[in-house]
């Protein structure tokens, strides 16, 4: 290597090192400058007049959201350094303001806190936040309600809090904005309540029949294989668990085929709550909701479900199957029947070592082709149904 090139390695490795030096002095003086910050805004919660808590709230949002341009790690820090500071009573007490932009600025201070992280979550609910939050949820100011609802689902993640916000009378409120509120907060009020109904001892009580037909629209709505189907078939399964829930479903328009469409399009967690709805339907009451689930076409997906779902709902389709035969006393018959005489089959194609890969394709080509001739039976009956050109007499 040459000595003009030794030289301008030379120089290179003293400009990353003083951009280096730079760098970190200008962390440190951030740093520096945001626990100051921190200082000032909870000095003005605590003792300031209500002009300069606004400001003060206004502030943590603006302060949380440059740590988080720098790292994701700073704004956690953040955040445990502002909880830490004593702001989140002051800012409780701010959601029982009558000023609007009190209880709007307190409501977007508090979320940013809570936001991926537990600690400030227990705190909020601790300080007393979930009585307003409550009232808030009442609100016919969309924009309020909208953040009451978000504030709800984000302090429900917390295992600790379940119980409380269970308790505080949110769910039949957050059943209502299913049916009322926003696009932003439908999906909302759903995660919140599937977090609530995580909570084992509450998960029964929180929701009742009514949430039935806003649950089922939404899922007409949306994509079968997303996390918000995931999570509404979960609600709907544990609906069907009460009489007052499966008659609902029954009772909803396209309640029934809804879910027999999840079967057949949803994700794997999805398709398991929705075949656990229909066969807690039809263990319930076989006679009265057998037909009702076979007219909506639901064995091709059964079919598919008993070879490509998770283990619990391939058990479960299975057994609803069993249910939809003829002869519910012949099930163990046709089902061992069935299952060996395709593992024989596959056996002697090719061999024992790749029989179960084998019989799975054979399963999956059955159910492709019940599919197709299911479809052209509904064709056929469609067709057979169009009314003739002749004119009546």
């Amino acid at each position: 290597m040459g000595q003009e090139e030794q030289s301008s390695v030379g120089v290179g490795e003293e400009e990353e090192e003083t951009r280096e030096v730079v760098e970190k002095e200008e962390v440190e003086t951030w740093n520096q400058r945001k626990q100051t910050l921190i200082l000032e805004i909870s000095s003005k919660l605590i003792q300031g007049d209500l002009e300069a808590k606004i400001e003060a709230a206004r502030d943590i949002r603006n302060l949380v959201r440059k740590s988080s341009s720098s790292s994701s790690s700073s704004s956690s820090k953040t955040r445990s350094k502002l909880g830490a500071a004593g702001v989140i009573s002051p800012l409780v007490l701010m959601l029982c303001s009558p000023n609007p932009d009190a209880r709007q600025v307190s409501l977007l201070a508090l979320l940013n806190l809570a936001v991926r992280n537990e600690r400030n979550k227990v705190k909020i609910v601790t300080a007393g936040a979930v009585p307003p939050l409550v009232e808030l949820l009442k609100f016919e100011n969309g924009s309020l309600r909208d953040l009451a609802t978000a504030a709800i689902l984000t302090l429900s993640a917390a295992a600790l809090n379940k119980p409380i916000i269970a308790d505080s009378g949110a769910a039949p409120l957050l059943v209502e904005i299913l049916s009322s509120g926003s696009v932003q907060g439908k999906v909302d009020a759903v995660t919140a309540l599937h977090n609530l109904s995580t909570c084992k001892e509450n998960s029964t009580d929180i929701l009742d029949a009514t949430a039935v037909p806003p649950l089922i629209n939404l899922l007409k709505e949306c994509k079968k294989y997303s996390k918000f189907a995931e999570k509404t078939t979960a609600l709907l399964e544990i609906l069907s668990n009460s009489e007052e829930g499966r008659v609902a479903i029954s009772n909803s328009d396209g309640g029934i085929l809804t879910l027999v469409e999840t079967v057949e399009d949803g994700s794997l967690m999805s398709t398991e709550h929705a075949v656990g709805a229909l066969l807690s339907m039809c263990q319930s009451c076989r006679d009265k909701y057998r037909e009702l689930i076979l007219n909506e076409g639901a064995v091709p997906g059964l079919l598919r479900l008993t070879v490509d779902g998770t283990a619990e709902a391939r058990e479960r389709a299975r057994t609803l199957l069993d249910l939809l035969r003829d002869s519910p006393q012949q099930k163990q018959l046709a089902s061992s029947v069935l299952e060996r005489i395709v593992y024989d089959i596959a056996t002697r194609v090719d061999g024992a070592d790749k029989a179960a890969e084998t019989a799975k394709r054979l399963l999956q080509d059955m159910v492709k082709r019940s599919m197709e001739h299911s479809m052209s039976c509904i064709q056929q009956r469609a067709a057979s149904c169009t009314p003739s050109n002749t004119q009546p007499t």
